[in-house]
């Protein structure tokens, strides 16, 4: 795989990370959770006026802006491994951003997608 198409699928998939931590962290504010715990169209009304939510969206659809590039030049088998990047990326950003916790089993079944990504673009 050249340079250039690697390089387009990191990108596209650290993107989609920051986009869930992004989204996370509006759907997380005060705002959002009252309204979520009130229900009803609060919840529409918070949500759509959340700077958080929509820089996640914007980012999603960036990533896949930059996923279409990807699919345009390798074969989706090939680019579609990396995606499992994104558990790894989406993990350590919610740790370092979010102050999510580890826990070990968290961090094997981690590591097993890795294994797993590393495997199989390694026989394409």
């Amino acid at each position: 795989m050249a340079w250039p198409v690697l390089a387009l699928i990191l990108a596209s998939v650290t993107i989609s990370a920051v986009a869930q931590v992004a989204l996370k962290h509006g759907m997380s504010s005060s705002a959002v959770q009252e309204a979520v715990a009130a229900g009803g169209i609060r919840v529409a009304n918070s949500v759509a006026r959340n700077l958080f939510i929509w820089f996640g969206l914007a980012l999603y659809g960036l990533g896949a802006v930059l996923w279409l590039g990807v699919l345009a030049k390798v074969d989706v088998g090939q680019a579609y491994p990396f995606v499992g990047l994104g558990f790894l990326l989406t993990m350590t950003f919610g740790i370092v951003f979010l102050g999510e916790g580890l826990n070990v089993t968290r961090l094997i079944g981690t590591g097993l997608v890795v294994a797993g990504v590393i495997l199989v673009a390694r026989s394409a």
